[in-house]
């Protein structure tokens, strides 16, 4: 039986994902195909999913995290070591490669809404090893998400200890195969990706065996009310789902509970690059720290708000106590 992601032992997180330096330009609007539009100037700072959910479960979920990731030799390697050192991840496990460094092109609005290509780079070089291996056992919280190559996230989850939980932020969308649908105990994905693997999972791979159109053809037009309708398809496959709604908030659904929905904070949103990968990173550390999956969403919910006042990925993450004043300013002095 699959771990409860709301029961589980306090202790560590290991974030086993990609890490990219983000080119950034910000657009009047995002180009279409074959227009060329003149945009600001370029910024260049450290992102990837993974790398920027490690910041976030070290420096705004305050947990003891390490990230498995792999970086070039050179200096955007460089200048993504320094930032996930800044920020407290452990990085003694992050492997150095002869390809280049991840790269994601992004432009950004000027409602703060992004458009991101990324080349992988050495992304595509992310192993488990057998140190890696052992601090993933040691984890109580493995925290995965599909920039990386399918069979190191299948061998992170391999290697966690009973009563760990596997999270996966199933970003970007693609296909996943049955043996990862077996090893999750907890998907977080936005409205796009949760359409994307519904339809996938009503399949003739789905629990149910038939095939079946998919969820999404039928799913109502509200966010919050087709969020839940999706999430009762997936939770055929996994224990447990939160969807993200960005600015109408989440969805959390498990297995034999009545869906929860939690609204979002209310911000004035500058870049919202890096706001999905910190609410997964402080999702990832309120569980490693004993929280419910509700509450833990709940904590995330003010995290990802903050991120998005801000400029950049791991530059915008909130500290710790930024997200408790947030959310508790009745309890400051």
């Amino acid at each position: 039986m699959s771990p409860d992601p709301s029961t589980h032992r306090r202790g560590s997180v290991v974030v086993v994902g990609s890490a990219n330096v983000d080119l950034v330009v910000d657009v009047p609007r995002h180009p279409g195909g074959g227009e060329t539009i003149l945009g600001g100037d370029l910024r260049r700072s450290p992102g990837g999913k993974g790398a920027n959910q490690a910041v976030a479960a070290a420096r705004a979920g305050g947990a003891d995290t390490t990230f498995v990731g792999a970086l070039g030799r050179d200096e955007s390697g460089e200048l993504l070591l320094a930032s996930l050192d800044g920020a407290g991840v452990r990085t003694d496990l992050v492997g150095r490669t002869a390809a280049p460094t991840g790269t994601a092109l992004i432009t950004v609005s000027p409602d703060g809404e992004n458009a991101i290509v990324v080349a992988p780079g050495a992304n595509a070089h992310v192993r488990i090893g057998p140190e890696q291996a052992e601090r993933i056992g040691a984890a109580a919280v493995i925290l995965a998400q599909l920039e990386i190559p399918l069979d190191v996230v299948l061998a992170a989850g391999a290697a966690r200890r009973p009563g760990a939980v596997l999270a996966l932020n199933a970003a970007p969308s693609r296909d996943l195969p049955d043996e990862m649908w077996a090893a999750l105990d907890l998907l977080v994905v936005n409205e796009h990706e949760a359409r994307d693997l519904a339809g996938e999972a009503t399949g003739p791979a789905g629990a149910g065996g038939a095939a079946a159109a998919p969820a999404a053809s039928t799913s109502p037009a509200d966010p919050a009310d087709a969020a839940e309708h999706l999430a009762a398809t997936l939770l055929a496959r996994v224990p447990a789902v939160v969807v993200t709604l960005g600015g109408a908030g989440c969805l959390v659904a498990q297995r034999g509970s009545a869906p929860v929905r939690l609204a979002a904070p209310r911000v004035d949103a500058v870049d919202t690059t890096g706001a999905g990968d910190t609410f997964c990173g402080v999702l990832a550390a309120a569980l490693a720290g004993g929280s419910t999956l509700v509450d833990a969403a709940r904590t995330a919910s003010y995290a990802g708000a903050l991120a998005v006042t801000r400029p950049g990925a791991q530059d915008a993450v909130p500290t710790a106590d930024e997200v408790a004043t947030f959310a508790h300013p009745e309890q400051q002095p």
